[in-house]
C-alpha cells in the first residue's frame, strides 16, 4: 500500500505551498472536497519511482474558537491517517510557544515526525533552524517550499533509499501475482460491499444500510472460467465534514491506496442520486492514476422510468469524458447486468496489455498529423518522426520528434485519442509522452 505522509503546522507557515511543490504532477486530483480549507486534502507524490499520499492539512492553533479547533481536530485525524508527519514551521519567525504548543499535541500520537523549518531562503539555512533542535524532535530540515529548495534532502530522510527499494520490492512482488486486481471503488452506501457478495455468489462481505460498514478494505480471491481475479472491495468515501467516527477516519486513504494497488477499478454509482461532484472527483484521480476502468450505475431496480430517464441525461451530460470506457445499468441486490461486469473488467485489462510493434504506432502517428497538423511552436512547425510503445498498464505511447515536448496539451490529448480509437483500446486510459528528437 501506499505510504502515506501528514503536513501539520500553525497557519501561514507554508504547509499547502510545500503540499503543491510535493504534488506538482497530480495537484488537482482530490483537490476540491467540500470544505477543504479547513479540513484535509490529498493529493499523490512521488520520490524516486515511489509514488505516496500527500495530506494537506488546515493550521493548528491554541485557540478555543470552535471553527479553529475543528481544523485542530482534522488535522489530528491527519495524522492518524499518516505513516510519517511533517511538522513546518516559519523559519523567520524563530521557534514560538504555539509551535511548542503543537508538538505537545502530536508526539503523544507516536508517529514519526519530521521538522521542516520553512521560508529559509536569504538566510543561513543551518543558522536558521539551529534554534529548532530545542524541540527534541531531532534534526532539523531547513527549507523554501516556493522555491523547491531543500526539498530533495528531506525526501531523502522521510523514504531512505533502504526503505524505498523495500516497498518497492513489495510492489514487484505483488505485480507477479497472475491475478487480475480488481478495486470496487465509490461513495459510501452506493452498493460495493452488495455488488462483490452478487459477483462473489456468497455472502462475504458484511452488508448494511449505514454509510461506512466497510471500515477497511477487503481482498478476496476470485476464480471465474480459468481466470483468477483479487476483488478489493473498499470504505467509501464519505463527506469530511461528516466523518467523525475514529473507525471511519481511514476511508479516504484507503480508497486512494486500493486505485493505486489495482489493475481494474469498477466505478460504482448510486443510480438513485445521478452523478455527483463526488464521483467525478474520484472518477479523474482514477483516470489520472492511469487505471483501466469500467462503470456500474447502481440501484437500477425499483426506480420509475421518469428517474431512469434523468439518471440517463446526468450520466450522459457529466461523463461524456469517458467515452472509450464501458459502462452498464446493474442492480446488484437483484443481480440485473451484474453479469456483464467481469467481462468488460477482462477486456479492459486486456486493452491495457496490449503490445504494438513500433512500426505500426509510427504508421499512425503518420496518419493523426495528416489529418491534424501539429501548431506552431515558438514560430517553428513541429515535426513528428516516429512512436514506440513505453509501457503497459495503462498503455504509454512514446512520440519522438523535433520540438515535441513543447507542443501543447491539446494536441497531446489529440494524439491520445487517436491512438485510443484506433487501436480499438476500451476502458484503458492511453497516456502520449513526447521526447525530443
Amino acid at each position: 500500500m501506499l505510504p502515506v505522509v501528514a503536513i501539520v503546522g500553525k497557519p501561514n507557515v507554508g504547509k499547502s505551498t510545500l503540499f503543491n511543490r510535493l504534488t506538482a504532477s497530480r495537484a488537482a486530483l482530490v483537490s476540491d472536497f467540500p470544505g477543504m480549507t479547513r479540513d484535509r486534502q490529498y493529493g499523490q507524490a512521488t520520490l524516486d519511482q515511489l509514488p505516496f499520499i500527500v495530506i494537506d492539512t488546515g493550521g493548528m492553533t491554541a485557540s478555543s474558537d470552535e471553527l479553529d479547533q475543528l481544523i485542530t481536530r482534522q488535522a489530528l485525524q491527519a495524522i492518524g491517517e499518516a505513516d510519517k508527519v511533517l511538522f513546518v514551521i516559519d523559519g523567520r519567525h524563530g521557534l514560538t510557544t504555539e509551535d511548542q504548543a503543537i508538538v505537545d499535541k502530536i508526539r503523544p500520537l507516536r508517529k514519526p515526525i519530521f521538522l521542516v523549518v520553512n521560508k529559509t531562503e536569504g538566510q543561513d539555512a543551518v543558522m536558521a533552524a539551529a534554534d529548532f533542535y530545542r524541540l527534541g524532535l531531532g534534526t532539523p530540515y531547513p527549507i523554501a517550499a516556493a522555491h523547491g529548495k531543500g526539498i530533495p534532502a528531506l525526501l531523502e530522510a522521510v523514504f531512505p533509499a533502504e526503505e524505498r527499494a523495500s516497498i518497492q520490492a513489495a510492489e514487484a512482488a505483488r505485480n507477479r501475482d497472475n491475478s487480475i486486481r480488481l478495486a470496487l471503488v465509490g461513495r459510501p452506501n452506493v452498493g460495493k460491499s452488495t455488488l462483490t457478495n452478487r459477483i462473489l455468489g456468497e455472502e462475504r462481505v458484511i452488508v448494511n444500510d449505514s454509510p461506512g460498514t466497510t471500515r477497511d478494505s477487503i481482498f478476496i480471491p476470485l476464480e471465474r472460467f480459468g481466470k483468477h481475479y483479487t476483488l478489493i472491495d473498499t470504505a467509501g468515501m464519505r463527506r469530511r465534514k461528516n466523518i467523525e467516527e475514529v473507525t471511519e477516519k481511514f476511508s479516504i486513504v484507503k480508497t486512494l491506496q486500493a486505485i493505486e494497488s489495482a489493475n481494474v477499478v469498477l466505478f460504482v454509482i448510486d443510480g438513485r442520486e445521478a452523478v455527483t461532484d463526488q464521483d467525478l472527483r474520484l472518477l479523474g484521480f482514477v483516470l489520472e492514476s492511469g487505471k483501466s476502468l469500467v462503470v456500474a450505475i447502481n440501484k437500477w431496480d425499483n426506480m420509475t422510468e421518469e428517474a431512469k430517464e434523468d439518471t440517463r441525461t446526468s450520466v450522459s451530460r457529466k461523463l461524456h469524458f469517458l467515452s472509450a470506457i464501458r459502462l452498464e445499468y446493474i442492480s446488484a441486490l437483484h443481480g440485473s447486468g451484474v453479469g456483464k461486469l467481469l467481462d468488460y473488467v477482462d477486456e479492459a485489462y486486456e486493452s491495457a496489455n496490449k503490445k504494438f510493434s513500433t512500426s505500426y504506432l509510427t504508421k499512425l502517428l503518420e496518419q493523426a498529423v495528416e489529418a491534424y497538423t501539429p501548431p506552431l511552436v515558438r514560430g517553428r512547425r513541429v515535426k513528428l518522426r516516429y512512436a514506440h510503445t513505453g509501457g503497459h498498464n495503462p498503455p504509454i505511447i512514446v512520440v519522438h520528434g523535433s520540438g515535441a515536448e513543447y507542443l501543447p496539451d491539446s494536441y497531446k490529448r489529440y494524439l491520445a485519442g487517436y491512438y485510443q480509437k484506433r487501436l480499438e483500446l476500451v476502458g484503458t486510459p492511453v497516456q502520449v509522452k513526447m521526447k525530443e528528437a
